[in-house]
Parts: structure tokens; sequence; C-alpha cells
């Protein structure tokens, strides 16, 4: 990467989000980015890192804004004439309780987790430096939960020539049939938060293709990953691993040096690249929301 280096890490002011800009404060080479809807909760976090010698940038950033999202855009073209990493974290799970229907919550988790995140990817693509990346913060679940799609579903959303507006029209799909409680019937699983993932895993590896096909002398990579079952509200808090320990993989991919050519549209647990197509093994619905 050349000139002025940046990273933007959304959904981070605490969790997984704060560890893995905690962990490129110390590892990556120029200037870190901890985006909070908040601002001042932003500050608040950013002002206990700074004690601990750390030396993050504050960004206010609602990624179901595209306002919000316009504004972190402009920010990083005037500043730094783009951005050099990307990573999505940002992403909501049910919450135990919840009274509202299953359709509500896959209406609200997919707007986050799906279409927020896609339009984050589809504004800072175009704006990545030379020998960029994206890393996408999916989970086990979302690789378990295409297993119990039907077949014609995992046939399509597994596919090598799925596009993007097929896969935005299958998630739209699920939404509307989740609302009208006929999902089941339709061929989808019964996990909002796993058809999510599955969404954002598809969309990685079409725009994978996008940039193989498009702009291979960029050398830009966009990868998905698991960081594992990590301790944090979102888990109730019955992770197995420390947030630190969860940023290790999202951390690895982020900072591959330039030149690197694979993995490239994979999704990676534990440094290790998964098989997209094929019965999951060695996993379980225990390993996340």
């Amino acid at each position: 990467m050349s000139g002025p280096q940046v990273v933007l890490v959304t959904g981070s002011t605490r969790g997984l989000g704060l560890a893995i800009v905690q962990a490129l404060c110390q590892g990556f080479k120029g200037d870190v980015y901890l985006s909070a809807r908040d601002v001042q909760r932003g500050a608040i976090v950013v002002e206990h890192l700074q004690r601990e010698g750390l030396k993050p940038r504050l960004l206010q950033l609602d990624i179901t804004d595209p306002v919000s999202i316009q504004a972190a855009r402009q920010h990083f073209m005037k500043e730094y004439g783009g951005l050099d990493v990307l990573i999505n974290n940002a992403g909501i799970a049910p919450k135990r309780g919840d009274p509202a229907s299953f359709g509500s919550q896959a209406e609200r988790i997919l707007q986050t987790n799906f279409f927020a995140t896609r339009d984050m990817c589809n504004e800072f693509l175009p704006l990545l430096k030379k020998d960029g990346r994206i890393v996408n913060v999916a989970s086990i679940v979302g690789y378990i939960t295409l297993y119990m799609c039907s077949p014609d579903l995992q046939a399509r959303l597994c596919s090598d020539d799925i596009t993007e507006e097929e896969l935005v029209a299958l998630m739209k799909r699920f939404v509307a049939e989740a609302k009208a409680g006929d999902h089941i019937n339709k061929g989808w699983p019964n996990s909002v938060y796993g058809v999510s993932k599955i969404g954002l895993m598809a969309l990685t590896r079409i725009q994978a293709r996008s940039l193989r096909r498009e702009m291979p002398q960029r050398g830009i990579l966009i990868n998905s990953c698991c960081p594992g079952w990590v301790k944090s509200d979102m888990t109730y808090p019955n992770g197995t691993k420390t947030p630190a320990e969860g940023a290790d993989t999202p951390v690895y991919l982020a900072l591959f040096p330039p030149a690197t050519q694979e993995p490239q549209g994979e999704f990676v647990v534990d440094r290790q690249v998964q098989v997209w197509a094929g019965s999951p093994t060695g996993a379980t619905m225990d390993e996340g929301p």
C-alpha cells in the first residue's frame, strides 16, 4: 500500500470491534478509525484507548444511514484520497426474550447485517487503494445455516454464477416470506441471524469474482471470516473466546502484505479457509448467536 495508510472498522466501540481497533493500533502502520453511531460514546472509548498509549481516530458512522455512509466516504476521499482497509464488523443478533415477531426480526437484522453492509462495500470498494483489503465479519452460524436451506436455495447461494442482484432479491424474498410466516415452507431455515450471514458470505464471493474479472491489477482482496464464539453482549455472554482472541483472524486478513493473491472471496475460520460447497464439519450452532 502506498501513501498515507488508513483503516476503518465499523461497529467498534465495544467487544470484538474494539479489540480489532486495539490490535490494529499496534500492528497497522497508519491511521486507525474507530467508528461510532454515538459520537459522545465513541469519544469516551477513544479517550480510554489513548490512556493505554494507543492513538485511534474517531468517525461518526451509522451504516444503516446512507447519508452517514456518504459523509464517511467523503471524509476518506478528502483526507486520504481513499481507504486501505475496511473491516465490516458492525452487526446485530436477535435479543434474548425479544417479543418481536420472526418477520420483524428478519427485517431489522438483515437491514444491518446484509443490506447496510452491502452499502458499505459498494460505496468503499471504488475508494480502495491498490492492495486494499475488505474483511466482512460473518459467522460459522451462517456457514451451518446454509446447509439447512432447501437444495434449490443451496444451489443458487453456492453457485459461481449468482449475481449480486439475484442475491439481493433472495434476501428480500426471505424477509418477505418470514413476515408472511411462510419462510420454512419456502425452503428457508428458522435462523434470521444465520440467513443474514449467508447473505454476507455470498456477497463476499460475488464481489471477489467481480474484482478478479474487472480490476485484477489493483490487488484488492475481499474475504469473510468467523471470529469464533466471542464473549460479548451478543453471546449473552457465553462465548469461549476473548475479544482479543476473536480479533486474530479479521486482523490477519486485513494485514496481508502487498501482492498477496489468496485467499480471495473465501470464508476463513482460525486463519483457515473453509470449503463453501459441501456439508460443513466440526462445527455446531453453539458457535454463535
